[in-house]
């Protein structure tokens, strides 16, 4: 891998600069799908470089990662190139001072690919609306993280869902895609009709509501949230006219599933990494109407 350093640097610079790799390196710009803008702070970029270059090996990107440094300080541009074999794509790691932390768009928008669509992730804190940021309206896709917020991670979501977008879209929802699989799989079978259930998580995580929520507004029926010990989200019980459907999950692996008139088997439903949850929204890049649908019912349903 080829890393190089520009300092108090423009993006006419970091464009050449990045031509004149590719051509060093024999690696042409023609095999990268997508930009990945990446906005973070410093004490975030390690794990979220990480997590999008991993993602890369599936969608090979050019990943720009935006950190706004110090405001009181000079304008300047500081800015870090990685190319090579190790490195799937482009990586330019921004450094933005002074004014020039207002306008991160502008060093951005030199700097996307061509003809080729651009997804932007705040792996941390993100904008109230992110649609309205100036990064999010040059994306396709906005990918947020309301697990990042902590306690206030409901707060986000529903913060969300007044702001929403198409292209919009949480990792929250992210980690519900095997439990929403298996829940759907679980109606293959002939189900008596749902009259509540119950979804139970780790205190203040934000999954377990958007689940309950998804389900809630699918099923037509009441579904309460309660707190476990853990990891992530540990249960889910449907009560029906025949019996209880359950999938409980302990170990953060393998989950049990419960339905009536069965004998429960053991599936796999492990918890997954970020750079897992970022490869898969990856993968779609229009508007996401389950999401959309899930998040509002949320915000409709929420109290504070």
């Amino acid at each position: 891998m080829t890393t190089f350093m520009l300092s108090d640097t423009t993006a006419g610079k970091i464009s050449s600069q990045l031509m004149m790799l590719r051509h060093q390196m024999g690696a042409p710009a023609i095999g990268m799908v997508l930009t990945l803008v990446v906005v973070c702070d410093e004490r975030e970029q390690y794990d979220a470089l990480r997590a999008a270059t991993e993602a890369a090996r599936e969608h090979p990107s050019r990943i720009l990662v935006m950190i706004n440094r110090e405001t009181d300080e000079a304008t300047r541009l500081d800015a870090e190139l990685r190319i090579g074999e190790s490195t799937p794509g482009e990586v330019v790691v921004l450094r933005l001072y002074g004014e020039l932390t207002e306008h991160a768009d502008s060093v951005v928008s030199p700097l996307l690919l061509p003809d080729t669509p651009v997804v932007a992730w705040w792996p941390g804190e993100a904008p109230a609306v992110v649609s309205q940021d100036p990064i999010g309206m040059l994306a396709q896709r906005r990918i947020t993280d309301a697990r990042s917020a902590g306690d206030d991670g409901v707060k986000c979501l529903v913060a969300r869902a007044k702001g929403y977008a198409p292209g919009d879209t949480d990792l929250s929802w992210t980690r519900l895609t095997p439990w929403r699989s298996l829940l759907a799989a679980a109606f293959d079978q002939p189900v008596g009709e749902v009259r509540k259930g119950h979804v139970a998580a780790a205190a203040t995580n934000p999954s377990a509501p958007l689940l309950a929520a998804w389900l809630s507004e699918r099923l037509g029926a009441p579904v309460r949230v309660g707190a476990s010990g853990g990891p992530g989200l540990t249960t889910v019980r449907l009560t029906t006219g025949d019996g209880d459907l359950s999938i409980s999950r302990n170990d953060a692996r393998l989950a049990t599933l419960s339905r009536p008139g069965a004998p429960d088997r053991n599936v796999a439903l492990a918890r997954r990494r970020t750079p897992e949850l970022l490869a898969e929204e990856l993968r779609r890049l229009d508007p996401d109407e389950t999401y959309e649908s899930a998040v509002k019912h949320l915000a409709r349903t929420h109290r504070s």
